[in-house]
This record gives structure tokens, sequence and C-alpha cells, in this order.
């Protein structure tokens, strides 16, 4: 055997080393729902609205979680019972961010396009357009 096949063996063992290593060591963060059951600790479960912004917010707090949406824009949230402590951590800056965002200061865009044929409706037609309505009147 030459130098050039030992090395090329011993450097598959260690891709293989390496590769079994990485299955066992569990997964941080977002994760499936099937991944974080399988981890084998308890896990409970919080309705959120907004899985984007949770996630912002739980990658400062290096929490593992899993989404599963429920309903339209309705996610439940599950997380490890052993990190409570964390997630109402996170949770807690999660719902003052939430809050922070006021709905009321955006107008919804089919208000503003209400308001915009409102405006529209109320003033008068160009002089083409009116010209064409005088001809029409007089037929």
């Amino acid at each position: 055997m030459t130098a050039r096949g030992l090395a090329y063996v011993l450097q598959a063992a260690g891709r293989q080393i390496a590769k079994r290593h990485r299955a066992a060591q569990r997964p941080h963060g977002r994760q499936s729902v099937k991944k974080l059951m399988g981890h084998g600790e308890n896990v409970n479960s919080i309705e959120v609205e907004s899985p984007k912004l949770f996630d912002r917010m739980a990658r400062r707090f290096n929490v593992d979680y899993a989404f599963y949406q429920t309903g339209p824009d309705k996610y439940l949230l599950f997380f490890k019972a052993g990190q409570a402590d964390a997630i109402t951590a996170c949770f807690e800056s999660y719902s003052r961010k939430l809050l922070g965002k006021s709905k009321s200061s955006r107008i919804p865009i089919r208000e503003q396009l209400k308001r915009a044929a409102d405006q529209l409706a109320k003033e008068k037609p160009k002089t083409k357009e009116r010209a064409k309505e005088v001809v029409r009147e007089e037929r």
C-alpha cells in the first residue's frame, strides 16, 4: 500500500467519523415539530400570531422551538419545557415588539382606495370628458 492510498483511506474514515458525530448532535433553534419531539423531553405550546417576528427574538435567547400552523395566520409554538424561563423572556420581548407595532398608524389599502375613489368622485371631470357629457345631454 502506498502513502497516497493510506492517506485516502484515512480521509474516508475521518469523513465517516465526522458524519456520525454531526448526526448524533441535537439540532438547536428553529426545527420541525418531529425533531423537537424526538429530543425526548417534555414539550409545551403557545399560540403565536407572527412567527417571523418571534424567530428574530428567539435567536437572541438560543431556544429550541418549532411552529405548527393551525389556520391562516394562526400558529402553535412548541418549545421544550426545560427552557420555559428562556421562552418566557423571549415571549415577553416578542409581545413588547408586537404591541409596539401599532396597526392603527397604518391605513389599510382598501380604506386608501375608498378615500381615493371618493376624492375622484368629488372632483370635477376633466374638460374633454365634460364636453362629451354636454354633447350626450343635448341628444
